[in-house]
């Protein structure tokens, strides 16, 4: 079996109605939502919650279907594939929930009191980054469904919140950014 095709040899790839070039917007939003859910990935294999590990594994999922929505061109799109508010809705819940079991502290923080906290704030990197991307494609009229930039934006949220509650499970609170003398 080969593990390769060599069809992207030329510099473009295949969408699913068209070959684009590998540095075309749309495969930037592409490879930045991959990146996003492999971090996830990398932040749940961390987690010590099982029910933090479900939810973002959930997340990973609507990742998934984010990139599919993205993968068809807009004529052959399937209308099953269009991503719901539905889903913004569930997060929102979710870091709701999530943000009840820890106190923030009423400063910033630098990442990395914890190895699954530490993850996770990295993940949430990620997933800006492929916020902005997504907000380049909105720009250039290549993404017309708005919830997906919602979606991506509330995932920050609920990888920080995560972050801080792994933090809160190891009895670890967060470093101050700010030391004392700085302005």
């Amino acid at each position: 079996m080969r593990y390769y095709t060599g069809t992207g040899d030329q510099g473009t790839t295949d969408l699913l109605g068209d070959r684009v070039a590998k540095n075309d917007p749309i495969v930037e939003v592409l490879g930045s939502l991959d990146e996003a859910t492999s971090s996830i990935g990398n932040g749940r294999a961390f987690a010590t919650s099982e029910e933090l590990k479900s939810w973002l594994m959930e997340t990973q999922h609507d990742l998934y279907r984010i990139l599919a929505e993205l993968a068809f061109t807009d004529e052959i799109r399937p209308d099953s594939f269009n991503f719901g508010a539905d889903r913004v809705a569930w997060l929102e819940q979710v870091t709701d929930e999530i943000g009840s079991r820890v106190e923030l502290p009423p400063h910033f923080i630098l990442p990395g009191d914890t190895i699954p906290g530490a993850a996770l704030d990295v993940a949430r990197t990620v997933v800006r980054r492929a916020e902005r991307r997504a907000v380049d494609l909105q720009a250039v009229g290549s993404l017309h469904n708005q919830e997906i930039i919602r979606y991506l934006n509330r995932l920050s949220s609920l990888l920080f919140i995560a972050a801080r509650y792994e933090d809160h499970l190891a009895g670890i609170a967060s470093t101050k950014a700010k030391q004392a003398g700085d302005r």
